[in-house]
């Protein structure tokens, strides 16, 4: 037997570590010296080349096996009954866009960087998840989808039946501060109309998000939609000022919809940044929060009568799908995306218990023709799951996190041929079934069924088989009952306890 004799050392002390080397079989020295390394200890280089070798291959897979990781800033993940509520949440969503005539698409992930700068303005590209490729291309992940659906539009704008409505749900990606329901990986699902001016698409993208919100259970007490008009905010612009070349419209906009969130004064400044002198944009605000389109329409120009006109008939065309109830005149609604052209709408909780907009939608009719298309005119909508859950989960109508299980099939013994003939005989059925398929024991397998709330546990034993019989439990009432094998599943899809009883 051979002593190797190493000087483990700490920033305090030092000591001799003593190796005991009994032959070529010393992997129980593993685990004393994988003790200091764990402790925090370093090395000197006073022993042989062989142990200084063995020394670094511990130390490399002892920090391989230590090193953990966290995930990304604002990307989270799901587990199983997180997901659980998410996916019937998203089923519930493109469920009342399909009874709409809405079409799923598919999108890519990554797209143009150019494209969102000359869409959305310069503002956008600090929030871009953007980079050079290897071919040279600035690309970058994207940020929104209606950018991404006015592209495909124009590439097949002559083959595509109009109006054309598309819905799709994915994550979308944005470099911006995390907050309450304010992620930088987020998932929307986008319901768009292109090919229609009428009145009534707008009021149909209200209709969708009105009846997708009550299908997830809430009420005209849990939401409204604040709805106004951009060329109504940009006409009275152009009516309080001798000089509108002077305005930056756009740059004024954007400060209207960032108004609930800023105090008056910085408020005011963004105003007066934008090209207004003090008293114009106390004047601008002041009409702005009063909801009399025809005080309106006097004080503003033919633009702002027409506006005001269109903003009636998409009103008057919403009362007439039944979603009038949701809806308030909200003038200092005005989203804050350069491209949009009409109608815009926010939706907000009405208890104002989530105090962001959870949604918003309105109408861009000259983004088709910008990307080089023919001038078609487009409106939609995009729920974002992230604050969609804040105003579920007030009005106590998110979906329950939990594992749902209709059936589990507990072996015991060799029992697996009949196991699985049962197990997939139900799956036809269209039932989640799940087998052990960990040979784990009696109570092990009834912990895991408990563990995915099983409905009903089917017990295939050596001995029960021996009579041609199977165990059939109910978890909830804790009853269970033989019945002949041959006769389960039998004709039934989802047979219960009660039925076999």
């Amino acid at each position: 037997m051979s002593i190797i004799c190493a000087r483990v050392m700490t920033n305090k002390t030092s000591f001799w570590f003593a190796i005991y080397n009994s032959g070529p079989d010393s992997s129980h020295n593993d685990h004393g010296l994988n003790y200091y390394l764990n402790q925090g200890f370093w090395y000197s280089s006073h022993w042989d080349d062989h142990f200084q070798m063995r020394f670094n291959s511990f130390k490399r897979n002892t920090v391989k096996t230590r090193r953990m990781y966290d995930g990304l800033k604002g990307f989270r993940d799901f587990y199983p009954r997180e997901m659980t509520a998410r996916r019937q949440v998203i089923d519930t969503l493109e469920k009342t866009a399909a009874q709409y005539g809405f079409r799923e698409v598919g999108t890519p992930t990554l797209e143009q960087t150019q494209m969102y700068i000359d869409k959305s303005g310069e503002g956008i590209e600090k929030e871009l998840y953007a980079f050079t490729d290897d071919g040279g291309r600035d690309v970058t992940l994207t940020p929104e989808l209606t950018p991404t659906v006015a592209r495909m539009v124009v590439g097949q704008q002559q083959a595509l039946s109009k109006p054309i409505k598309w819905v799709s749900t994915r994550p979308f990606w944005r470099y911006e501060q995390v907050q309450q329901g304010r992620f930088r990986e987020f998932y929307q699902t986008n319901v768009d109309i292109f090919g229609t001016a009428d009145p009534i698409a707008d009021a149909e993208i209200l209709g969708f998000a009105a009846d997708a919100l009550i299908d997830l259970g809430l009420t005209a007490t849990d939401f409204e939609f604040r709805v106004s008009h951009r060329d109504i905010l940009s006409g009275l612009l152009a009516s309080i000022t001798d000089d509108d070349t002077n305005i930056d419209t756009r740059a004024a906009i954007r400060a209207v919809d960032k108004r609930e969130k800023l105090e008056q004064a910085e408020y005011h400044g963004l105003l007066t940044d934008a090209g207004l002198n003090y008293n114009q944009a106390q004047s601008f605000d002041d009409l702005l929060t009063t909801a009399d389109l025809d005080e309106i329409a006097s004080v503003g120009d033919d633009t702002v009568s027409a506006a005001v006109q269109n903003l009636r008939s998409v009103l008057a065309a919403g009362d007439d799908l039944g979603v009038g109830e949701f809806c308030d005149i909200s003038l200092t609604t005005a989203r804050g995306l350069d491209y949009y052209t009409g109608v815009v709408f926010e939706c907000f909780d009405a208890t104002g218990e989530v105090s962001r907009s959870v949604f918003g939608g309105g109408r861009y009719d000259d983004l088709i023709e910008s990307f080089g298309g023919q001038s078609t005119p487009a409106v939609g909508v995009a729920p974002g799951l992230a604050p969609l859950s804040l105003l579920c989960q007030r009005a106590g109508v998110w979906p329950a996190e939990e594992l749902t299980t209709d059936y589990y099939i507990l072996t015991v013994g060799d029992t697996r041929s009949v196991a699985t003939r049962i197990a997939r005989e139900l799956r036809v059925g269209q039932n989640t079934v799940e087998i052990d398929i960990a040979d784990r024991s009696f109570g092990a397998q009834m912990g895991y069924a408990d563990s995915i709330n099983a409905e009903t546990v089917v017990i295939v034993g050596e001995r029960d088989l021996e009579n041609d019989k199977i165990t059939i439990k109910d978890m909830q009432s804790g009853d269970q009952t033989t019945v002949a094998v041959e006769r389960f599943p039998g004709d039934l899809d989802a047979p219960t306890y009660e039925d076999v009883a």
